[in-house]
């Protein structure tokens, strides 16, 4: 059936290593131009160059709209830490923080710490999906009006509305509550690759995107119908999840590399997991995949950054808007208002609470 959802775009802003952040605060204004729902940036134990969580907290003050969201390795790195880290990302960004949950899998990453030796991803991709369980639990351990702020009285937390999450998993324990108050998103987004099976499961049971690498829009629809199936297993409803085609694009065919480092784009054919050609024929593409209803939306990784970025922007994403497959500006403040996703409550806020169970708790 023809999808009636609305158009969800987001573009990764990889690429060779850089170090001066008005790189990616250029890229990400630009994305925001173009009313993209969020950017991401790749991140691993594997490769040298900048934290991704760190570099788009600097980007955070910088932009106004566009939804964040780095790279996470949920391997060797403590819950805890992962938690307060995006939840602070969020609070500066006002609420368009994400994560994209990442294993690392390797003897040389785990060297570097010295913890534990490698493991086999079937493993690892279970401990992420129980890293991004006890992150949500972690932020839900704040009730959103824990914070008093009384100054007249000196009081600061009630006590009460703070909760441990006593989580016991395969190879971490966490008791909780988190040191950060609950984030302005609830629960920030978090977004998983699902396009292999290792990782199809945590993907539809605790992702709000879910990315997948399809080469046509059948493989993607059967693809997105999997997670969704298996997402309504969990007791999820399926639509509260979005299905994006990670895709990478090469729109500058014939054209010298633009920048020092720069491989040219493979040649490759349109309409598969790369796409090489111009931004009319992307956004033809893209209009095709989505309005059969294969799709939620597209994560866009340009071969050349700033030059696919501009062109996307200027020439796919314009088109798109022109033909009203595509909005002209973020419709709220979030991430997940962009994504249409409601907030979450605390799973451990009352339905109600009585006035001497509210005080039972106490403030500091």
């Amino acid at each position: 059936m023809p999808a009636t959802r609305p158009l969800h775009l987001a573009v990764a802003l990889d690429g060779p290593a850089q170090y001066d952040p008005a790189y990616y605060v250029a890229l990400a204004r630009l994305a925001e131009r173009g009313a993209l729902d969020f950017v991401t940036l790749g991140d691993c134990f594997a490769r040298p160059g900048l934290d991704a969580l760190a570099v788009l907290a600097r980007v955070a003050p910088a932009t106004e709209r566009i939804g964040l969201v780095p790279t996470v390795t949920t391997t060797h790195t403590e819950p805890f830490h992962v938690s307060t880290a995006v939840a602070t990302l969020d609070w500066v960004s006002r609420g368009r923080a994400g994560w994209a949950v990442g294993v690392s899998t390797t003897e040389a990453e785990a060297s570097l710490f010295g913890r534990r030796p490698a493991a086999p991803a079937d493993a690892l991709w279970r401990e992420a999906g129980e890293v991004a369980d006890v992150v949500a639990r972690l932020w839900d351990s704040w009730e959103d009006d824990a914070e008093i702020r009384d100054t007249s009285t000196g009081r600061f937390i009630d006590r009460g509305k703070l909760h441990h999450v006593d989580f016991r998993g395969g190879t971490f324990s966490v008791r909780g509550p988190s040191t950060v108050p609950r984030p302005p998103q609830g629960r920030p987004v978090v977004v998983v690759d699902g396009t292999a099976g290792v990782c199809r499961e945590p993907a539809a049971r605790y992702a709000d995107v879910v990315l997948v690498r399809a080469g046509a829009p059948e493989q993607a629809a059967a693809l997105r119908e999997d997670i969704r199936r298996r997402a309504a297993a969990h007791g999820r409803d399926p639509d509260t999840l979005r299905v994006l085609v990670a895709l990478a694009v090469d729109l500058g065919v014939g054209e010298a590399a633009p920048e020092p480092g720069l491989a040219a784009g493979p040649p490759l054919a349109g309409g598969g997991p790369h796409f090489s050609g111009g931004p009319v024929e992307l956004a033809q593409l893209i209009a095709e995949w989505h309005s059969c209803g294969a799709v939620d939306g597209f994560r866009l990784a340009p071969i050349a950054p700033h030059r696919d970025l501009e062109r996307i922007v200027n020439g796919t994403v314009a088109l798109l808007q022109h033909r009203s497959l595509f909005r002209t500006f973020h419709p709220g403040g979030t991430l997940r208002e962009h994504l249409g996703l409601a907030r979450p409550a605390s799973r451990y806020a009352p339905t109600t609470r009585t006035p001497a169970s509210t005080q039972a708790g106490g403030a500091v």
